[in-house]
């Protein structure tokens, strides 16, 4: 069913054009009305009737939620081309913009996935008596209240809540199953005339719980505190954080969704082999130490996984991949936008990736300033981190001049920084930006500011993984180039080979863990095909020659998929039946080595010339063979045994 824009000018202060719109989008596009959400509202009436309405207005969504709930109907999509494009001190043509975002917002959603957590609401409360005591009464009459004091001083007199005395050593979980352990930890004794008494200090004590609320001056518990659910920290020297965080542990009761914010491929993972560790990216980047070793990969916790998408992009391999919305959904995002763009008439459109604080950002700028550019293209993602620089490129090779990152509070700047750098690298430098601003005006100042250089000359949209993608998109914006230069710890590269120190042990090629590195079964050879290195570090670390170094580059000619030998020797022939094994200027090494020490005199020095067959057959016919053995041991009968007795 074809889908209806349902658009409103917003007592005329946008235009839109709605027949251009719709020749543009395909889809069936209404005149604009003045006043969809008051005097107009029987226009999206109408429109919840005939189950295909989208109503352009995002402002009134509690207004078109309570429509559909009165005439109970599903609520309909809505779609903002007001904040995002029609308010705007920009001349230019909106109709181009326009037809993007409709066309991208008509994209197949993908499902959400989640697990359930379920909180009891059993509650921890860390801090000093007078602030600690306070927020017990209050929350009492809602969860499961412990309180842990320091000293026995302040022991209440009351049993609606329960309060214990220790020294807090270690926290660890999230909503729904926190685990503490507790020093010197002493309860409460019920019965008894007078004071209450406590129980006998113990170390180690473990208990569990679903909300910690946190009221001391202390360090956190946790990394990222901000980012672990259940975990609610405020300054008790601000009585106003204190009875935020308290309401807001009131409502940690029932059953929450937890999001899957990353999906994992452990064998694809790079992490270690053989207790050689090579790429720690994920590990190093994660915020709230969800990821952790788990033998030659990692492992994620979702329990405590924020959703920040850092490892996602950062990840050589694909190990970890955003799930939230998947990161192919996004490429689909990024080329619709930038294709429905130029197919409505636009050129050399301009992209700005942000997430909820940059959407509403926008909004201020349009409303109370000069919003954004008529070519700027706003994107709004879940977790800005999860934009790495395969996503940037690809946008880049689909039509857009430039891309600008937009990040709101809490995001990993470093790791964004990163990841842009590599994509100028990439991209051949000055079209991806960082903007770092919580100024509305001065996000507009720095779009309307900004030249755009010149868009690529022939849009591609490749297909594939977010690597394929990558080197797909740098071929597109470099088609005369062999090779780009990329900082180090690029994931891409060349895998450099001293000849010299080499040994051709082949213990690199047993560990790759993309098969980057390669042997040949007939010849001492050491093989490399660069489109598959992940520049992982494993095979320098496990080299024992110290003979691996990398050099980080992103390969466009088709001789990245081709396997060139790093380093060749002449095989050896075995002295007895001519055989090619090993390397000769090993056994010749070794010979030399060994041909004065007193146990390789006479024929055993020529042992190590032979290969492995007719090793075992000199060893078995030579004077002292070690296969040789003796007589077999006669097995005991009964009659030995009764020998042996007096009666017989």
């Amino acid at each position: 069913m074809t889908k209806t824009l349902i658009t409103c000018d917003c007592m005329g202060t946008q235009s839109i054009d709605a027949k251009a719109l719709s020749e543009a989008t395909g889809f069936e596009v209404t005149p604009p009305c003045k006043a969809l959400c008051t005097s107009q509202i029987e226009l999206a009436a109408k429109g919840l009737t005939q189950g295909n309405a989208v109503l352009c207005c995002t402002q009134e969504a509690r207004t078109f939620e309570a429509l559909a709930a009165e005439l109970e109907l599903e609520p309909a999509p809505l779609l903002d081309l007001r904040d995002r494009a029609g308010w705007s001190a920009d001349e230019g043509s909106k109709l181009p913009k326009m037809s993007a975002l409709a066309a991208e917002a008509m994209l197949p959603a993908a499902p959400e996935k989640s697990l359930d957590v379920i909180s009891e609401g059993l509650c921890l409360i860390l801090g000093a008596p007078e602030v600690a005591l306070e927020a017990a009464d209050q929350l009492a009459p809602h969860l499961g209240v412990t309180v842990l004091l320091e000293s026995s001083d302040d022991l209440p007199d009351t049993r609606a809540y329960d309060v214990v005395t220790g020294r807090l050593r270690k926290a660890q979980g999230a909503l729904g199953q926190f685990r503490v352990t507790i020093d010197a930890l002493r309860m409460i004794e019920p019965g008894g005339r007078g004071s209450f008494t406590l129980t006998e200090p113990r170390d180690g004590g473990v208990s569990e719980c679903d909300v910690i609320l946190d009221l001391r001056r202390d360090a956190p518990l946790f990394p990222a505190h901000e980012k672990r659910e259940g975990y609610l920290r405020a300054d008790p020297g601000r009585p106003q954080a204190v009875a935020a965080a308290v309401m807001a542990a009131s409502h940690l009761v029932g059953t929450f969704e937890k999001p899957l914010y990353v999906r994992t491929e452990p064998l694809l993972c790079a992490h270690s082999r053989a207790g050689q560790v090579g790429c720690t990216s994920c590990l190093d980047l994660c915020p709230t130490g969800a990821i952790s070793p788990d033998g030659d990969h990692v492992s994620v916790d979702p329990m405590i996984c924020a959703g920040c998408g850092a490892c996602s992009s950062a990840c050589p391999s694909g190990a970890i991949s955003y799930d939230a919305p998947p990161v192919d959904l996004t490429f689909r995002r990024v080329q619709t936008l930038a294709k429905t763009y130029l197919d409505a008439g636009g050129a050399a459109p301009r992209l700005l990736v942000h997430d909820a604080h940059g959407a509403e950002m926008i909004r201020l700028s349009a409303r109370h300033g000069d919003g954004l550019p008529a070519d700027v293209i706003p994107l709004e993602i879940r977790a800005i981190g999860a934009f790495g620089h395969a996503e940037t490129v690809a946008a880049l090779a689909a039509g857009f001049a430039s891309v600008t990152l937009l990040p709101g509070p809490g995001a990993d700047l470093p790791a964004l920084a990163t990841q842009v750098a590599l994509s100028n690298a990439i991209s051949g430098g000055g079209k991806v930006t960082l903007l770092d601003t919580p100024d509305p005006d001065a996000m507009s100042a720095a779009l309307y500011g900004e030249e755009a250089p010149a868009p690529v000359a022939t849009p591609v949209r490749p297909m594939g993984t977010r690597r394929q993608i990558t080197r797909q998109a740098a071929r597109a914006l470099h088609p005369e180039a062999e090779s780009l230069a990329l900082p180090e710890g690029a994931p891409y590269g060349a895998v450099l080979v001293d000849q010299d120190a080499c040994t051709l042990c082949l213990s690199c090629v047993s560990l790759c863990p993309s098969g980057a590195l390669g042997d040949n079964p007939d010849l001492p050879q050491l093989r490399f095909q660069e489109d598959a290195c992940l520049q992982c570090g494993l095979c320098a670390n496990v080299c024992p020659e110290d003979a691996i170094a990398y050099e980080p580059r992103l390969l466009l000619t088709d001789e990245a998929f081709d396997q060139k030998v790093l380093n060749e020797e002449e095989p050896f022939a075995c002295v007895e039946c001519g055989t090619l094994f090993g390397v000769k200027s090993t056994i010749d090494r070794i010979t030399e080595k060994l041909q004065a020490h007193p146990m390789f005199d006479g024929d055993k020095l020529r042992m190590i010339q032979m290969c492995d067959d007719c090793r075992v057959n000199a060893q078995y016919h030579s004077e002292n063979n070690p296969f040789a053995v003796g007589e077999p041991r006669r097995p005991r009968t009964t009659d030995d045994y009764l020998s042996k007795r007096r009666d017989h």
